[in-house]
């Protein structure tokens, strides 16, 4: 972790609280109540919960991605016939998890994810979550808000709630290259014409990939993103595909919700799992999340997409 001394405000009092989860040998303290870390995007959340997972002196700790954890525990519900014995399977004898990027956007997440937490919950499990939202905005269609509102007191019952929300977006400051996600680009490359090379299989879905090189992809944006695909099909390809590139991207204020939504998932994917991500954009990067009505998370992929190598044009400013 970044010393003290480079720590924001909001960063050192959230440290703080994660250290005074754990007991004199760092296991976590059963009774204590976890924490529930929220702020906008690039604001150190998942660096500190990663750090405090990493220095965890216990086996019995589980750490997910909510879009790897929502296509395991669809894939375990499916197998078993149960739910109950879905996070059963998922959580083994777990004594802390941590979830990154909680959110709860669809009216049939949350009331799986309202089990979830009850389940976890009854186990004395200690939680630590990191959201873009705070519990009062999760759910927030307001046709299915209320609805939600028992499972928002419950995490506000069973969990401290943190706010890490200090004024800099750090990944528009961090240094451009590396390796993973980080290696990637963000290019401007308006190539219109885009030829299918390749079927790849999701499960049973069938999607067209323009070039497939070994452990390498290509897909067309209107091929991967204007279909129906969905984020435990980008989970499942992600196993197999540790180089991305996502061409022909246009201003998503241009295409249907949906697949810009589809844009934010697969961008969440590939940046948990830290594979590299090229990106052949119209436009630049600030333009291409610009005018965009209503997509979920959209500051936090543009926040992510900001981190990739790009020319100076493309720079979100």
């Amino acid at each position: 972790m970044k010393d003290d001394v480079t720590l924001d405000a909001d960063q050192l009092r959230a440290r703080a609280r994660l250290l005074e989860l754990l007991g004199r040998h760092g296991r976590p303290i059963k009774r204590h109540r976890g924490i529930y870390l929220h702020g906008r995007p690039g604001r150190g959340k998942t660096m500190l919960m990663d750090h405090f997972f990493a220095g965890l002196a216990s086996n019995r700790k589980r750490r997910f991605h909510f879009h790897s954890f929502f296509a395991q525990l669809h894939t375990a519900a499916h197998e078993s016939g149960s739910i109950d014995k879905a996070i059963d399977n998922l959580l083994g004898r777990a004594e802390l998890v941590c979830f990154d990027e909680f959110h709860v956007h669809d009216i049939g997440d949350a009331m799986l994810i309202a089990r979830m937490l009850d389940a976890l919950f009854t186990r004395r499990i200690v939680l630590v979550v990191t959201s873009n939202y705070s519990p009062e905005q999760l759910l927030p269609n307001p046709l299915f808000h209320d609805r939600f509102l028992p499972t928002i007191a419950r995490i506000r019952t069973h969990l401290e709630i943190v706010a890490v929300d200090g004024p800099l977006d750090y990944r528009t400051r961090a240094a451009h290259g590396g390796t993973g996600f980080a290696a990637g680009c963000y290019r401007i490359d308006d190539v219109r014409d885009v030829e299918t090379a390749e079927v790849v299989l999701a499960g049973t879905r069938e999607i067209q990939a323009s070039a497939v090189d070994g452990s390498a992809v290509t897909f067309d944006f209107a091929a991967l993103c204007g279909t129906a695909t969905a984020a435990a099909d980008y989970v499942e390809l992600a196993r197999r595909f540790r180089r991305w590139t996502v061409r022909n991207v246009p201003p998503l204020r241009e295409v249907p919700p949906d697949w810009a939504m589809r844009l934010v998932n697969l961008v969440d994917v590939l940046y948990d799992a830290d594979l590299e991500l090229t990106l052949a954009a119209r436009t630049s990067l600030s333009d291409l999340v610009a005018g965009v009505p209503a997509i979920p998370d959209l500051a936090r992929t543009a926040s992510r997409l900001s981190e990739l190598r790009q020319p100076e044009s493309a720079v979100l400013r």
